[in-house]
């Protein structure tokens, strides 16, 4: 059983195409116009294991805040849809991931109850590139996954002083987690409810 899934999100702010393929080889296809996001999904897909496609137009002009929370929640839905009813998966998982002096520590479910505990200090400034990303963002986007993937999320900054390794260690260690929870081991739902 292949566990693909796609979709098309248009508002009057953004326009995003999205496909995941969750057993893949890591490739990905990113362009959101915000070089730097860009970067940072492109972690996502390579590190989780699974082929993501991602192409999305926003209202950069007025601000990336748009374009950052629609991805999430377009993310989310593909992600949700891709894994079913998640039969046989590993279901949680845990990782602290290093750069450099940066440490994210990110716990994971594929609970199916939305939920996210963020506990990250960022130095304070933008990430320089064009144009530059306000690392406020990063929380933004991880709780439209969230609410949309209806997954259980605790992302905790242990230590960092450069912004954009603390962000980066965060995309690779959900990256990794993911990777491991979405992992299918057995045949029955890892639930005592029989759903998830």
């Amino acid at each position: 059983m292949s566990r693909t899934a796609s979709t098309q999100r248009t508002t009057k702010e953004t326009s995003i195409d999205i496909r995941v393929e969750l057993d893949g080889s890591g490739a990905t296809d990113v362009s959101t116009g915000l070089s730097f996001f860009d970067h940072m999904l492109d972690q996502l897909g390579r590190h989780g294991g699974f082929d993501l496609t991602i192409h999305a137009k926003g209202d950069l002009a007025i601000d990336a805040h748009h374009t950052v929370e629609d991805v999430g929640i377009a993310l989310g839905e593909v992600l949700r849809e891709a894994w079913g009813d998640k039969r046989g998966v590993r279901r949680f998982a845990s990782i602290v991931v290093p750069l450099d002096e940066a440490a994210v520590e990110v716990v994971l479910d594929l609970s199916g109850r939305p939920y996210m505990h963020y506990e990250v200090d960022f130095p304070g400034q933008k990430i320089l590139g064009s144009p530059p990303f306000d690392p406020q963002l990063v929380e933004e986007f991880w709780r439209a996954v969230v609410m949309s993937s209806g997954i259980t999320l605790h992302i905790v900054g242990r230590r960092g002083k450069n912004t954009h390794h603390i962000i980066e260690a965060t995309f690779k260690a959900v990256a990794r987690s993911l990777r491991d929870a979405v992992r299918v081991e057995g045949t029955g739902v890892p639930s005592t409810k029989g759903i998830l």
